[in-house]
């Protein structure tokens, strides 16, 4: 029985280095690679080995007669990328298919001294830079975070009932305790240390600090209470020490959300889903408590484009269609949402939507019995409503630039002058989902126009020794699996400039740099810190039949740290 790649691959192509018969495409050499939601597995090539499963990360491959209900598409899915795309012939001879050239893009010389290496942030990006440097050179890594936790957005910006997805974090923490890591989290590049203090220890800087900042509407009332990012949502139910504990008011029955990518489906998910399902998850205990008092019952998704052209990925969207207790609706608002759907072809995420409910809601009016989410493609927010917070959003949409609300009853709705607009829908919250953009690193040059740090390769431009990865150097697109390809290319532009001799000899020895530490900051955690840390949010979790429960706070974290038997620099 051959295997199925499911919703939460990562695509960081752990399994197809495994595969012993060149069944999971696209690979990191093909051209597609990086522009496909997923990978996939070729069930005419499968030979049901199963070496795939056991080294996927985020464990989102199973055998196709154990998928359950709610993936079993998974296995049309699979199948339809190689019904529609070339095979290539196979190859004469005993071998499964052709073997390149062996390669070792990523090595030293066997007689190059080790380098010293400063990564910057704990996520994804710099931990599959960390992993690269460890595992292919001898170099030592000193790890930097601004927060006194390891994990970035493995552990900030997956959302809780995800779990397999955050089991990568797994695979980068076994790199925290490392012989040549020395981790200093809570270390604010800027504030505590600068730049130029780094790189006069190390012999490369390597800055992961993603993307922190949101785009915002630019409409009017945007800046209204109960308007809040959708990244400030999601890091309040993950427990992120910077957020606030209250960040939208869940008393309203309706709420809007602009923007139809993964992180807008997430927040709709995590509004309606059952807080029961949500105890047994690491969902943080302030965002639980919450959402169990929550009086929300409609999520209107808001969409600039047409179904077929949806930001999403197909995993998110199916796995939308099983949530437990919530419907989900297309607005069928505009002429053009029907044809979409419905001529849509199987590989096109639009066909997901194939069978679900289309119909014309009355979104002016309080929702109707039920829990549901509402996607109204062909939408775009003008104006936010109300006198002392969020009451409606104004809304431009249809094939002729209408509201869309023809026909409609017209109540509730209050503008900003107490009166009913018919053009509006009716919210009490709005959460913007409309996506995220890099802020400035102290110390380099950036990019205002596209929210990135100017670079060749990741190599920063101006910059010798210092290097960029993840989002601060692509801009805020791909998931977690993209990091592994960017940062090879990453590392791979920083040995070449070692073997070069193209890097900025170190005016300090790299251990002077924890004293460095030490002195500017105290309460610095380090690898045993975290330890303790993990070790208290594991037995937490315990006790409520969790898998962890949080701190949420920097002091908790830090006094924890504290905890354990030298904690805070080892």
């Amino acid at each position: 029985m051959t295997y199925a790649i499911t919703q939460t691959c990562c695509s960081d192509a752990t399994c197809v280095a495994v595969c012993p018969v060149n069944c999971i495409h696209p690979t990191p050499e093909e051209r597609a690679f990086g522009s496909t939601e997923m990978l996939h597995i070729d069930p005419k090539t499968c030979i049901d080995c199963g070496a795939c499963a056991d080294a996927c990360p985020v464990d989102a491959i199973f055998p196709v007669d154990r998928l359950p209900a709610a993936q079993r598409a998974y296995a049309d899915i699979n199948a339809a990328y190689y019904d529609e795309a070339e095979r290539e012939p196979a190859p004469e001879g005993p071998n499964f298919h052709a073997w390149g050239e062996p390669s070792f893009p990523r090595v030293l010389p066997a007689d190059f001294a080790p380098l010293k290496v400063a990564v910057v942030g704990t996520g994804p990006a710099g931990m599959y830079a960390v992993q690269d440097l460890l595992l292919h050179t001898s170099a030592e890594v000193t790890l930097i975070d601004r927060l006194p936790v390891a994990g970035g957005l493995v552990r900030y910006g997956v959302a809780p009932d995800h779990p397999a997805t955050k089991k990568v974090g797994d695979t980068f923490a076994r790199f925290h305790a490392h012989p040549r890591v020395r981790m200093h989290l809570g270390l604010d590049v800027g504030t505590d240390v600068t730049h130029e203090e780094i790189a006069a220890h190390h012999d490369a800087v390597v800055y992961a600090v993603g993307a922190a900042a949101d785009r915002n509407l630019a409409i009017p009332g945007e800046e209204l209470p109960g308007s809040v990012s959708a990244s400030a949502f999601v890091a309040w139910y993950n427990a992120h020490p910077d957020a606030p504990r209250d960040p939208v008011d869940l008393s309203a029955e309706r709420v809007v959300v602009v923007g139809n990518g993964n992180v807008a489906l997430d927040v709709a998910r995590i509004l309606l889903a059952d807080p029961e399902t949500l105890a047994r998850t690491d969902i943080a205990d302030h965002a639980l408590a919450a959402l169990r008092a929550s009086k929300v019952r409609e999520v209107v998704l808001l969409g600039r484009r047409g179904p077929e052209d949806a930001a999403y990925t197909r995993s998110e969207l199916l796995a939308l269609r099983h949530v437990p207790g919530v419907d989900l609706v297309v607005d069928d608002h505009d002429p053009r949402i029907a044809p979409a759907i419905e001529a849509a072809a199987a590989r096109d995420k639009a066909a997901v939507l194939q069978g679900v409910t289309r119909a014309r809601p009355a979104l002016q009016a309080p929702p109707e019995p039920g829990r549901r989410i509402v996607l109204r493609f062909y939408c775009t927010p003008v104006e936010v409503l109300g006198d002392d917070r969020v009451e409606a959003v104004r809304v431009e949409g249809g094939q002729d630039g209408q509201d869309g609300q023809d026909g409609q009853d017209g109540q509730g709705g209050q503008g900003g002058d107490g009166g009913a607009d018919e053009g509006a829908i009716r919210a009490g919250a709005l959460l913007r989902a409309i996506g995220y953009r890099g802020l400035p690193v102290a110390g380099l040059p950036f990019d205002e126009a596209t929210g990135t740090v100017p670079h060749e390769g990741g190599r920063v431009v101006g910059e010798p020794g210092t290097y960029v990865v993840g989002w601060i150097k692509r801009g805020p697109s791909g998931g977690i699996g993209a990091n592994r390809t960017c940062a090879a290319e990453t590392v791979s532009t920083l040995l070449a400039d070692a073997v070069a001799g193209a890097l900025p000899a170190p005016r300090h020895p790299a251990k002077g740099f924890r004293r460095l530490a030490r002195r500017r900051n105290r309460k610095v955690v380090g690898a045993r810190g975290l330890a303790a840390i993990e070790r208290a949010e594991v037995a937490r979790g315990q006790l409520d039949d969790r898998p962890r429960v949080k701190l949420a706070t920097v002091e908790e974290l830090v006094a924890t740290a504290r905890s354990g038997r030298l904690g805070l620099l080892r």
